[in-house]
């Protein structure tokens, strides 16, 4: 008989070698702390540490908000907490109803699983969220994925469904701003796409809300509130706490909340956190100033990154691609080791061969310290390239 620690080896090779692959192909990832000058998080208005959020949680705590909500939304945990956040964010954004997710990943999982049907196809940009893929996935519509931001793509991709016989609705699902590239999408044109072909929008608003448009309400606010558009905001990014909020008609909301099982079998988001976005959506309101200067200093980011040869997306999220993933990995590195956190993106978070840096501006710099930063990136550029 085989000794029990070799027999525990054993059923670990296949993983042990998994992951030695993934380590020769400069894959593999690690948990690394918090350290340097933040240039990677999505926290973009500084206000998951901001004193007003604090003292947000601190008087929910006073009044009476529990920490847990204690089961599901359809059993106990449906707090008040939830239902006056869900009020209030559907007004603040523009929307007949809003439901609270406890994250972005539970969100558009559960709405691309639940709501397109049997019969219908749901067309997507190719660089979408893992989590919009993982809800097509488990989802019963067709999908077809078109090349990145092109409009005439998803015309066609819809013509050519219909002529073999498609006789559903067609989903055109992208984001208004990509994570990776920090680019935005023609929303107005998709959306004119979407009532031309009796179809639905679904937006995924992750990088755009609390940054972009009239009060942070993100990109498709002009679009909010129809009834063939769906919009995700995410509260973990720049409202700083954690969840995602789903704004959708009326009846589509009551469809996810019956049909979408991480809404239905998930416990529920913490009423705390709800306090919390709460106080985020007041602040976005009450302190205009915070996103003038965010947008000061994209632009001024974008104005460095373009000088150094460096693509400007004209957005808070500026890639870096550099191509082989042990090289982005090193350089990276190399900027860490110098104060500046910065992170290496690897496929397959991103294309083949597009390993990149993501440099995130956010409120936690200043003109000066993005100066420094790209100062240094173009020193370790040109070394690189030598």
């Amino acid at each position: 008989m085989m000794p029990r620690d070799e027999t525990g080896r054993e059923r670990a090779a296949r993983y042990t070698r998994a992951l030695e692959h993934l380590e020769r192909k400069g894959r593999k990832r690690f948990l690394l702390p918090q350290g340097g000058i933040d240039f990677t998080s999505n926290d973009y208005l500084a206000l998951a540490d901001s004193p007003r959020l604090k003292a947000s949680v601190i008087a929910a705590l006073d009044r009476g908000v529990p920490v847990g909500a204690g089961g599901s939304r359809l059993l106990r945990g449906n707090h008040p907490e939830h239902e006056a956040l869900e009020a209030e964010a559907a007004r603040f954004f523009g929307s007949e109803r809003m439901l609270y997710f406890g994250s972005g990943y539970a969100a558009n999982l559960s709405l691309l699983s639940a709501l397109p049907q049997r019969g219908d196809l749901v067309i997507h940009d190719e660089l979408i969220h893992a989590s919009a893929h993982a809800g097509l996935v488990a989802g019963r519509a067709a999908t077809a994925a078109v090349p990145h931001n092109d409009l005439d793509a998803f015309d066609d991709a819809i013509r050519t469904w219909r002529a073999a016989g498609g006789r559903g609705h067609p989903w055109i699902v992208v984001e208004s701003i990509y994570s990776m590239d920090g680019d935005r999408t023609p929303l107005p044109e998709l959306a004119d796409l979407a009532d031309r072909h009796d179809g639905f929008l679904v937006v995924d608003e992750a990088h755009a809300t609390g940054v972009h448009g009239l009060h942070g309400r993100g990109l498709a606010a002009e679009l909010e509130g129809r009834d063939n558009v769906i919009v995700l905001h995410t509260c973990g990014k720049a409202l700083g706490v954690v969840g995602a909020l789903v704004g959708a008609s009326r009846v589509l909301c009551d469809h996810l909340i019956n049909q979408a099982r991480p809404f239905i079998y998930a416990t529920a988001p913490s009423p705390l956190a709800a306090a919390s976005v709460r106080e985020a959506l007041k602040v976005l309101v009450d302190e205009p100033e915070r996103r003038e200067r965010l947008h000061r200093l994209i632009g001024f980011a974008n104005g460095q990154a373009h000088a150094l040869g460096i693509a400007a997306s004209g957005s808070q999220i500026l890639p870096v691609v550099i191509g082989d993933s042990a090289r982005t990995v090193r350089i990276a590195s190399r900027m860490q080791a110098d104060g500046f956190d910065i992170r290496a993106i690897r496929p397959p978070t991103v294309p083949a061969n597009t390993a990149r840096l993501r440099i995130a501006v956010t409120l936690h710099v200043d003109a000066a310290t993005v100066a420094r930063m790209f100062d240094r990136l173009a020193q370790i550029l040109a070394e690189e390239a030598s």
